[in-house]
């Protein structure tokens, strides 16, 4: 048995590889975006063809998923295939936007489906209504990894396959997926093969044989999630992990640690100030905080901490001047997805996990959807 479209998606890809089309491939800026981007681009280089360009959103500037400006940006490269890789299936309009520009849409993704299916040509999601795989709790480069043994078949080599389990692993683990059935080969080759991998922004981080893979693994997720995105719209995680030099890739990876560490403090900092806004509140069903201080990419981290102190579900938003960006948290057992969707009338984008997820919502929106949250964990 095998996920839903994955040969029907391979066989799209392997036709534009013979005809020369043009490809796009459009990712998240997180760890499993990165490295779900990095397997594709380099499973469709293997097989001879080119990717014609490479897009990761600023979530501070652009938000979660497909969106205008980035359309805007690419549409100089229509007609082309345009794959997303984890996101995507909650951008209904942003995908027929693609489709009116001329761009033929595929999504690649692990996200929780919503109400219905985007309009794309073909999605590949295990988390589908109509998907038979029995294994759901994919990272989306699990996913991409999967594509890429179709599409390769029998030219994966075992190189080329370690090469490709070292970012799955990484982005499962990253991801906190869970760590069952075919997650646990991906996690346990993926990592084991670290210390042999010959890219240099991986080797960069095994200074000392000694260290188990786990925590070598730790310090490369830390650091890539710190990245941020380039004038270009690749993102600095990307750059480390595609670099060829180890001097670049050394410099590169000093300055992802360098920004950790102020990630961290400031993380710890918004915890903080959300623990100070909730101590009148403590009879709420929920946490519903924001700030126009709080950059969105740290809005998930705190919402985290403070989930895992209080158990109530979390929500943390960066405000902005017309909208608000946030993060969503709940407790094991809790779906704050399916919140969301009860409160969709007052929501642009949403989408994500049950335990973690995001939205947009425009701010003269923001007490009704606090208001329509309270309502329905209530109850």
């Amino acid at each position: 048995m095998e996920i839903k479209n994955i040969k029907k998606a391979a066989e799209r890809i392997k036709k534009a590889i013979k005809k020369k089309e043009r490809i796009i491939i459009y990712g998240d800026a997180d760890m499993d975006g990165v490295g779900s981007v990095i397997i594709l681009k380099e499973c469709i280089m293997s097989l001879g063809g080119e990717v014609s360009a490479v897009y990761f959103p600023d979530r501070e500037t652009e938000g979660y998923g497909i969106n205008k400006n980035a359309l805007d940006y690419l549409k100089k490269y229509v007609p082309a295939l345009f794959i997303t890789v984890d996101l995507g299936i909650g951008n209904f309009e942003e995908v027929k936007l693609a489709k009116r520009l001329g761009f033929e849409v595929m999504i690649v993704d692990h996200h929780e489906v919503l109400k219905k299916l985007p309009s794309a040509s073909i999605i590949v999601n295990p988390k589908r209504k109509d998907d038979k795989y029995p294994f759901k709790e994919f990272a989306a480069a699990g996913v991409v990894f999967k594509l890429a043994e179709t599409l390769m078949d029998k030219k994966m080599t075992p190189v080329l396959r370690n090469n490709f389990l070292e970012l799955a692993g990484l982005a499962t683990v990253a991801d906190m997926m869970i760590e069952e059935e075919d997650n646990i080969e991906i996690i346990t080759l993926g990592l084991a093969s670290l210390k042999n991998t010959f890219r240099p922004g991986l080797k960069i981080f095994i200074k000392n044989q000694r260290d188990t893979s786990r925590s070598i693994a730790q310090k490369i997720i830390s650091a890539c999630h710190a990245a941020g995105t380039l004038e270009n719209h690749h993102n600095e995680a990307y750059v480390l992990l595609t670099s060829t030099s180890m001097e670049e890739a050394e410099h590169l990876a000093e300055e992802l640690i360098e920004k950790s560490y102020i990630r961290q403090q400031r993380i710890r900092e918004i915890t903080e100030e959300v623990e100070k806004k909730i101590l009148r509140k403590t009879g709420d069903s929920i946490i519903f905080e924001g700030d126009k201080d709080w950059p969105i990419l740290m809005a998930g981290p705190a919402s985290s901490r403070i989930c895992n102190l209080y158990k109530k579900p979390v929500f943390l938003y960066s405000q902005r001047e017309k909208d608000s960006q946030g993060a969503v948290r709940t407790p094991k057992g809790i779906d704050g997805v399916k919140s969301m969707i009860h409160c969709s009338k007052y929501l642009d984008t949403y989408g994500g996990h049950p335990q973690a997820a995001g939205f947009r919502v425009k701010n003269e929106h923001l007490e009704n959807f606090k208001k329509c949250l309270i309502e329905y964990f209530q109850k």
